[in-house]
């Protein structure tokens, strides 16, 4: 007779047991009764049908998934390998479950294929230069695509473009060639400058009466004081010219 009591407690509790189920404040519990979707339920004790009823969890946080290196072939014909990472999270619970077998896998897959292919319509500069472009086109396709599943995918950063070493090499020379360039330019620019600044000195010098004089003894001033040496010049003819004017 006690042995009865305590199995008939034993299949109590058990029965109790499976009708309880607790949900945390990111998941909700998906609800199938008798293989028909039934409803959502939230956050809290939630109670179910035993046997009737399976109760499924789905998280509800943000996932950050890695897209593994896919070998990629840019438009203009250059291989490269790139990694990305997405960020996505369930809105529906109901459709992860119904629409969409494995919907961390089908996500996964769809980001590969989708980073491949829209990396190989774009060039190797676009690629380098524009990549929050290219960004913004991968989350939008791929939010398009997952919403069927109450998916909504946030986010895509591709985090690495693995260039071959012969590509490398070229960029690098071509990056110390604008260097080059720009150094050029810059030193064109001064001499220009300099020129027309020298241009304009002359100018000066040649309408101003006494001031080539004025110039001729700044330089001789400077000499000295820098260079403890002698140094012989030619007198110019115009210092002259008050002494000679008198005779």
């Amino acid at each position: 007779m006690f042995i009865a009591w305590v199995i008939l407690i034993t299949a109590i509790v058990g029965v109790i047991g499976s009708a309880v189920r607790v949900l945390y404040e990111y998941e909700r519990g998906v609800v199938f009764r008798l293989g028909r979707y039934s409803g959502v339920k939230g956050p809290g004790l939630r109670f179910i049908i035993p046997v009737v009823d399976k109760l499924i969890k789905v998280s509800l946080r943000t996932v950050a998934m890695d897209v593994p290196p896919q070998d990629v072939i840019t438009k203009d014909n250059v291989s490269i390998k790139v990694n990305a990472v997405t960020y996505f999270r369930v809105l529906e619970p109901e459709k992860a479950l119904i629409e969409v077998e494995d919907y961390l896998y089908a996500t996964s897959q769809l980001a590969q294929t989708t980073l491949r292919s829209v990396l190989g319509q774009a060039e190797l500069d676009e690629l380098l230069s524009h990549r929050e472009k290219i960004n913004q086109q991968l989350q939008v396709i791929l939010d398009r695509q997952t919403d069927p599943w109450g998916v909504k995918v946030s986010n895509v950063e591709i985090k690495h473009v693995d260039l071959p070493s012969e590509m490398q090499r070229a960029m690098a020379r071509q990056a110390e060639a604008e260097r080059e360039r720009r150094a050029k330019v810059i030193h064109a620019a001064g001499e220009h400058e300099a020129s027309t600044r020298l241009s304009e000195a002359a100018r000066v010098l040649s309408t101003a009466n006494g001031a080539l004089q004025l110039r001729f003894l700044q330089t001789l001033t400077e000499i000295a004081t820098e260079k403890n040496s002698t140094i012989l010049f030619p007198v110019p003819i115009d210092l002259l010219k008050p002494f000679l004017d008198k005779e």
